[in-house]
Order: structure tokens, then C-alpha cells, then sequence
């Protein structure tokens, strides 16, 4: 076979690939801090994230009352309210101090507040009032003791309302109550559960996070160790960048192939969240989602000099990037600066497809801008981490002549003095 050829370039490069993937592979297993993120982390952490909210939604919200009425219609609302699944009447306050004093200590998260004259409008056909003061540092336990005072006065409203129309038959009762009724269909999240919806993301958010993570520590370990003065004579052997840059993305994809089923495929449907995408789809978008972080990840490690960067780095925009995917919060309510800047992270389509896929039922063609934009990404990452390690491969050749220099210069002074 002539050294020249085109199949004979192709076997040497498939080779040379494989030498980069094998050495790759043997310094991921060797690194202790590389093998906590790319193995230990995604295994252990969506468990116990998915763990803590596997509840869904926020029950037994402890609420204090204070009943300035002590009236018959006070005392239903009172057992109305505390008869509902999302919240518990746990105190009994004299006055409006005391049940902020409790609020205070954190014993209750939100308080009722029933005026003297509650019961007496009600009897004069007045409107009367319930005033719900909450604890605003955890969303859901306002949005339970809120949900819970609401429908309560909702539905003593509709049976006084009953009370007072003399209506004679049951159907007569619900179309006064009632006159155009509706039924509630919670789509994409049955539960309404906080988890069955922000969950998927994070699980997305954590596979490009660790990607991202390991990629960063290994450079930032090979910086430290000099070891890229070893990519000078496999970039002058290799004839170029794009083996090294292949070698290494075989590694991490086969490691990652293994991680993004586990990430999203097996712990949503260990924690019961929507599973509806076809996996023909799903893994259709897994590919390019994968890829892109890689390549990513390599483009980030060229700015790591030491193993803690990337940690700081990383670490700090984890919460951003969730709220920049508009999963917590909605995209069109995102400003247009920030929805740029989102545009430069893998996560930001790949959440988006995910959600789509996975929890609202929907195929690939349904996301084919985010698919096409994450293929983009893959493209745009993978020449951009090709120009990195050319500039390391760089950097390593000048220290290294450098280095060599200097050592020249020493031995021909140590000649001299001898």
C-alpha cells in the first residue's frame, strides 16, 4: 500500500485516533477528580435531586390564624382550610403580633387574618374579607396557602350563594353556583409538581455541566503537569489537529453515550416524570446535544491553568444558565441581551428540545430549529476547539524551544567554567 495514498492516509489517521482515545481513556480512569464528574456525579446527584422533590407539590403548609370574628362562618372557614391537602392550621393567634412573631421564627409560613366584622357583612349581603399575609422566601409554600384560602372562599361563596337563590332541585344549585362549568386538564404535567417540570432541564443542565467539568479538570491537570509538551510531536506526527481533537471526542462520547441514557432515559421514569418521547427522537437529539458540549467543554479548557478554575467557572453559572433556558422562567419574558447570551451555550436548545421531546410528546420535527441550531453549535465548537489546541500545541512547541534553548546555553557556560 503506497504511504501516499488516500486509503493508506485514512487507515493511518483512524489509527492515530484511536492511540489519542486510548491515552485519553487511560488518564480519565487515572484522575480521581475527573472520574467524580464524568461517573460519580451524574449517577448520584439527579437521584438525589430528583429525591427531594419526588413529593411534586408542597403539602401541611403550617399556618397560623387569627380569628378576631369567633363566629360560626369564621370557624367553617377555619376547618374548611384546614381540611385541605396544601395547608395545616397549626396556631391560634390572639392578635396580629403574635402571628408575626411566629412568622418570624419560621414556625408558620403564612397567616389568616379573619376581621371582627366577617360574619356580620356576610349577614347584611356585604362583602367581607380574608386577609392571607405569606412567607415570600419559598414560592410554593405561598403558592399552597394562598391556592388553599382562595378556593375555600370560593366555595363558601358558591354555598351561601345556594343559600340565598331558593333554588328548589340539585341542578337548579349547580347552575346557579356554576352557569358555565369547565373541566381542568393539566397537560405535559399532570401533577402540577415542581419537579415533573423543572427537573428535566436541570437533568440536561447537569450532563453538559460534568461534561464540561471533566473536560476542564483533565486540561487543567495536564497544564499543570506540562503535558501537553506531549502534543508536540503527536501534532508533527499526526499531520494536524483534527485526529487529537477526534481522539479525545471518542473518549468522552463513549463515556457520555452511557451517561445520557441514564440522565434521560432511566431517572426520569425511576422518578415517574413525562417520558413521551420516542427514543428514534430522543436519541436524535442526544447526538448533536452531546457533541456540542464536548466540543464546548474543549473550547472552556483553554482558558483553565489550574484544576479550580473550571470549578468556579462552571459552578457559578449553573442557576443562570436554568433560568436562561426558559424552563423556570418564560423566554419571552427573558431580555433580549441575555437570550443572546444564552444562545452561546449548548444547554439553552438542548433543554428547550428536551422538554419538548420528552415531556410534551412532541418529535423531532417539532424541534428542528433547536436540532438544527445544535448541529450548528457542533460545527461551530469543533473548529473552535480544533484552533485551541493548535494555540496550546503552539504555546507547548515556543515553552518547549525555549526550555531547550536555555539548557543549550547552560551547558555551553558549565564547558567554559570547566
Amino acid at each position: 500500500m503506497k504511504k501516499d495514498g488516500v486509503l493508506y492516509r485514512m487507515i493511518q489517521g483512524i489509527e492515530d485516533a484511536c492511540y489519542i482515545w486510548r491515552q485519553e481513556m487511560r488518564q480519565v480512569f487515572k484522575d480521581e477528580g475527573v472520574l467524580i464528574f464524568f461517573i460519580l456525579v451524574p449517577l448520584l446527584y439527579p437521584l438525589l435531586y430528583s429525591w427531594i422533590y419526588n413529593n411534586e407539590t408542597v403539602h401541611e403548609v403550617p399556618v397560623v390564624v387569627v380569628d378576631d370574628s369567633h363566629s360560626h362562618l369564621s370557624r367553617e372557614f377555619i376547618r374548611m382550610c384546614d381540611a385541605t391537602a396544601e395547608v395545616k392550621i397549626t396556631y391560634h393567634a390572639t392578635d396580629m403580633d403574635e402571628a408575626k412573631m411566629l412568622m418570624s421564627r419560621q414556625i408558620v409560613r403564612a397567616i389568616y387574618y379573619i376581621p371582627s366584622d366577617f360574619q356580620t357583612r356576610v349577614s347584611r349581603m356585604e362583602q367581607t374579607t380574608v386577609s392571607v399575609y405569606c412567607d415570600m422566601s419559598l414560592m410554593l409554600a405561598y403558592k399552597a396557602a394562598f391556592q388553599a384560602a382562595t378556593l375555600v372562599s370560593q366555595k363558601m361563596g358558591s354555598n351561601h350563594l345556594v343559600k340565598l337563590s331558593g333554588k328548589t332541585t340539585n341542578r337548579e344549585e349547580e347552575i346557579q353556583v356554576r352557569p358555565l362549568d369547565y373541566e381542568e386538564v393539566p397537560i405535559f404535567n399532570p401533577s402540577g409538581g415542581y419537579g415533573s417540570a423543572v427537573l428535566p432541564a436541570v437533568l440536561m443542565i447537569i450532563l453538559q455541566q460534568t461534561l464540561v467539568l471533566g473536560i476542564g479538570l483533565a486540561a487543567g491537570t495536564a497544564r499543570e503537569n506540562n503535558r501537553y509538551k506531549d502534543l508536540v510531536p503527536l501534532q508533527r506526527q499526526y499531520h494536524g489537529i483534527f485526529r487529537i481533537v477526534l481522539g479525545k471526542t471518542m473518549c468522552y462520547l463513549m463515556i457520555y453515550i452511557v451517561v445520557g441514557v441514564w440522565l434521560s432515559v432511566i431517572v426520569p421514569r425511576i422518578f415517574h416524570f413525562p417520558c413521551l418521547a420516542h427514543w428514534q427522537d430522543l436519541l436524535g437529539m442526544m447526538i448533536p446535544y452531546t457533541l456540542a458540549c464536548i466540543f464546548f467543554g474543549i473550547c472552556v479548557s483553554c482558558i483553565v491553568r489550574y484544576r479550580e478554575n473550571v470549578m468556579l467557572l462552571m459552578v457559578f453559572v449553573s442557576i443562570p444558565l436554568l433560568f436562561l433556558s426558559g424552563a423556570s422562567w418564560p423566554q419571552s419574558n427573558i431580555p433580549g441581551f441575555w437570550q443572546g447570551i444564552s444562545w452561546l451555550f449548548p444547554s439553552t436548545f438542548g433543554v428547550r428540545a428536551y422538554i419538548r421531546l420528552n415531556s410534551m410528546g412532541g418529535t423531532l420535527s417539532d424541534v428542528l430549529t433547536e436540532y438544527r441550531i445544535l448541529w450548528i453549535q457542533v460545527a461551530a465548537y469543533f473548529i473552535l476547539a480544533c484552533l485551541v489546541y493548535r494555540h496550546q500545541i503552539r504555546q507547548a512547541r515556543f515553552h518547549a524551544l525555549e526550555r531547550l534553548d536555555f539548557l543549550m546555553k547552560r551547558k555551553e557556560q558549565r564547558k567554559k567554567q570547566a
